[in-house]
């Protein structure tokens, strides 16, 4: 069931929300695989942190880089100049939702459409506009937000102030979402058992069931 949670991105309340579950911004790692077709590190590294959201009850730490930050100053300059040129109202939105996972597309347009944001730095932001093509690295994200929002549609507006934006619309991967669905209902499965594995263990189970 889909379930808008209006909060500030970034606040107490946003960490909360999204705490325990899968979102859309690391569903790139959830299908991650290593080498040999083996597990992926990064994907168990998020899978023990969100075990630990969910036994502690409490949001993991989570530290800003010079990356984030500068995204997060950017955004809203970038979501109005993508207002402008596409003439429509973005809507905020904190946290999306659904079931066992959830996504934070940074506005909704309309009743189909979704956005998200990224910025790069001046030569890579040139890179982007010579190729002038959907960036790649963003495809799980922003299909991740598609399935979760339960939206036809989105725009990734690739940003960098006095460099043209590159606006690109990607629609519905159905075969894609298919397979990103599978990933995140495995990943959930091993995440129970992980965490069930761990409560198990706890002294007030053992004496309790003795």
């Amino acid at each position: 069931m889909l379930q808008i949670i209006n909060c500030e991105q970034g606040t107490p309340e946003w960490f909360a929300a999204r705490a325990g579950i899968p979102t859309a911004s690391q569903f790139a790692t959830v299908m991650a695989s290593g080498r040999g077709g083996g597990e992926s590190k990064t994907r168990r590294t998020y899978m023990l942190k969100l075990a630990g959201e969910i036994l502690t009850n409490e949001p993991s730490e989570s530290y800003g880089n010079v990356h984030t930050e500068r995204g997060h100053a950017m955004e809203p300059e970038a979501r109005d100049l993508y207002a402008f040129m596409r003439d429509v109202e973005p809507e905020l939105i904190g946290f999306i939702r659904n079931g066992d996972k959830g996504a934070s597309p940074d506005a909704l347009i309309g009743t189909d459409g979704a956005l998200e944001i990224k910025t790069k730095a001046p030569h890579i932001m040139i890179e982007c506009l010579l190729k002038d093509e959907f960036p790649s690295e963003h495809k799980a994200q922003c299909q991740g937000v598609l399935w979760v929002a339960e939206r036809e549609w989105i725009d990734l507006c690739v940003y960098w102030p006095k460099l043209p934006p590159l606006i690109k619309r990607a629609y519905r991967d159905e075969v894609y979402i298919s397979d990103m669905a599978k990933a995140v209902d495995a990943f959930n499965s091993e995440l129970a058992d992980l965490v069930g594995s761990i409560r198990r263990m706890d002294p007030a189970n053992v004496q309790e069931a003795a």
